[in-house]
């Protein structure tokens, strides 16, 4: 795969965390390769099918993608921790995050890497437009994460904290991952977040299309997730009270993160 490139100060490494979605990859990565930008493949343990897809894609189009594999499954956020480190390695400055069950629209890429370009500094996230293939339940449960992180962050900031599609700039996030510790699986696209905001990085939103998913496949589990993710915002909750005078003290001076 080629070295960093694009904007003069930008250079963006698509990361896709992928386990057993052999079905939609491909559609995913051809996406990806129309916006220009080299990707990364982290096959987070997957089984042999789609392990053997994924090794295709990568010899098919060595100048534009890469397979980094990991032989025990460790969870979307996991794959993401060694995506972000294997990105700092290779020397680029921005990471961005997609969905490898094509629930995400490749074709906004450019969009967010334009934003990017302007605000290198920020995260730039997705916010969801769904269409009439979102699962109820999964839709309503959504706000109770958006509640508790903007209890949180004492903030309305975050628009939507489960949106994994987001480029980040690194070297915060580099920072970050080596001085806390940030949940493997499900957890991680919230409490990365958070995190990062705690840390006076500023959080810009787009408008994103969603459809769930392309192959059927969803590795969400409803009772272990959400407990998961129950912890996680309980975690912070504390984290939140020791942090409560600065931010609440960033609303009022107005250095809340944008």
């Amino acid at each position: 795969m080629h070295e960093p490139s694009s904007a003069p100060s930008l250079s963006t490494l698509v990361v896709i965390p992928v386990y057993d979605h052999e079905q939609a990859i491909g559609a995913v990565v051809q996406g990806v390769r129309a916006s220009g930008l080299p990707c990364l493949l982290v096959d987070d343990g997957s089984h042999l099918a789609c392990a053997q897809v994924l090794q295709a894609l990568a010899q098919a189009h060595p100048d534009q993608v890469a397979l980094l594999r990991l032989d025990v499954n460790q969870g979307k956020g996991g794959a993401m921790l060694a995506g972000f480190a294997e990105a700092a390695r290779r020397g680029y400055s921005h990471v961005l995050q997609i969905d490898a069950d094509g629930q995400h629209d490749p074709g906004d890429i450019p969009r967010f890497q334009a934003l990017a370009t302007q605000h290198p500094q920020a995260v730039i996230c997705g916010i969801p437009a769904y269409d009439e293939s979102v699962p109820k339940a999964r839709l309503y449960g959504r706000y109770a994460t958006h509640i508790w992180v903007w209890i949180n962050t004492l903030s309305l900031r975050i628009r939507d904290s489960m949106c994994g599609f987001r480029l980040y700039p690194l070297a915060p996030v580099t920072r970050l991952v080596g001085e806390e510790t940030i949940g493997r699986r499900m957890d991680f696209d919230s409490e990365i977040l958070v995190r990062l905001f705690w840390r006076d990085v500023a959080v810009i939103s787009v408008p994103t299309r969603v459809t769930y998913p392309s192959d059927g496949v969803s590795h969400f589990d409803v009772w272990r997730d959400n407990v998961r993710i129950s912890r996680m915002h309980t975690r912070l909750f504390f984290g939140m009270l020791r942090r409560a005078p600065r931010l609440l003290w960033r609303r009022v001076t107005g250095t809340a993160a944008a």
